[in-house]
């Protein structure tokens, strides 16, 4: 069967890709310019690269059709993030393919009120990311419910892997946090550090959208999470790290309204939008009816970026 990946040289694309092949998929990348993916694959030498820019063909119209012209049996969309985007691809691929498979994000959960978050329960989403992440997945549940539409909507947690800096324990992308713990430097957290954060390896996303197509009867009109077995609290994932370094641990904690005034604009914003999520959900819808299974937990797949980011 022919698979088309739109966004094929991401983070997730990066170890969906050689799965695919792997599998015996006959595997389209579609990416907006030719980039090489996060991490070096051999099956990549069997893809087809095919070049779209999908933001100015979808003001024509037409790259839904683009997509579809390539006759493809299963596409998965790494890339939407509008409702009329998703209905634009939906609309010209109806009827032609078996399965369409939406990157979505655990973030359609919003302000979590109940842990762990589980697909089902009622969602508050925060900010445009979030809302148009979860006008997506209710857009694509009913045209399934409705008209039959074949879709599936798998939501990471926060991707990390080879190739681009975790998320930190204050929760925003500043490495200089992991380089203080290492140094035994003071590190900062907000509040008591007691939100959470839900991470998971890219190459266990890559195999729940695989798990996803292997399992399609039960996949058809779900939404599944894609996270480690567990989140962790901002003071547990530095201490943790602290632990792995074999460092102690020199923590200050501070009401956000003092956070404020020791970081960046854009650190502390990153700050505020993860802890107001507060992320932390459960991965065993995924495991029943997916037969998933990580590999990796929140810290094995953070160690991991960090060993290569940063050398430690």
């Amino acid at each position: 069967m022919r698979v088309i990946v739109i966004g094929a040289t991401g983070h997730i694309g990066s170890f969906l890709i050689p799965k695919l092949v792997n599998a015996g998929f006959e595997v389209f990348a579609v990416s907006r310019h030719a980039n090489t993916p996060y991490k070096t694959n051999p099956a990549w030498r069997s893809v087809k690269s095919i070049s779209l820019d999908r933001e100015k063909l979808e003001q024509t119209g037409e790259f839904g059709n683009e997509i579809a012209q390539l006759n493809p049996d299963i596409v998965i969309d790494l890339i939407c993030f509008t409702q009329e985007s998703a209905q634009q691809l939906v609309n010209a691929i109806r009827g032609k393919v078996r399965q369409l498979l939406h990157c979505g994000s655990i973030w359609v959960h919003g302000n979590t009120r109940f842990v762990p978050s589980t697909e089902e329960q009622q969602k508050f989403p925060l900010g445009d990311y979030g809302i148009n992440k979860a006008a997506i997945e209710s857009y694509l549940i009913d045209e399934y419910i409705y008209q039959g539409f074949p879709a599936t909507i798998v939501h990471p947690g926060h991707i990390v892997g080879p190739g681009w800096c975790p998320l930190n324990p204050a929760g925003n992308f500043n490495e200089q946090f992991f380089i203080d713990i290492e140094e035994g430097n003071e590190v900062l957290l907000p509040n008591l550090g007691l939100e959470t954060l839900h991470h998971v390896h890219a190459d266990d996303v890559a195999q729940v959208f695989m798990q996803a197509i292997l399992h399609r009867n039960n996949a058809l009109g779900e939404s599944f999470h894609a996270v480690s077995n567990q989140a962790l609290t901002l003071r547990g994932y530095t201490q943790a790290i602290a632990d792995w370094l074999s460092k102690p641990v020199n923590i200050r904690y501070l009401p956000l309204a003092e956070l404020k005034n020791t970081v960046s604009e854009d650190d502390y914003n990153a700050t505020v939008e993860h802890i107001s999520h507060n992320s932390n959900c459960s991965n065993l819808k995924a495991r029943q009816l997916l037969n998933y299974n990580p590999r990796y937990s929140s810290i094995e797949a953070i160690q991991e970026s960090l060993i290569e980011m940063i050398k430690f």
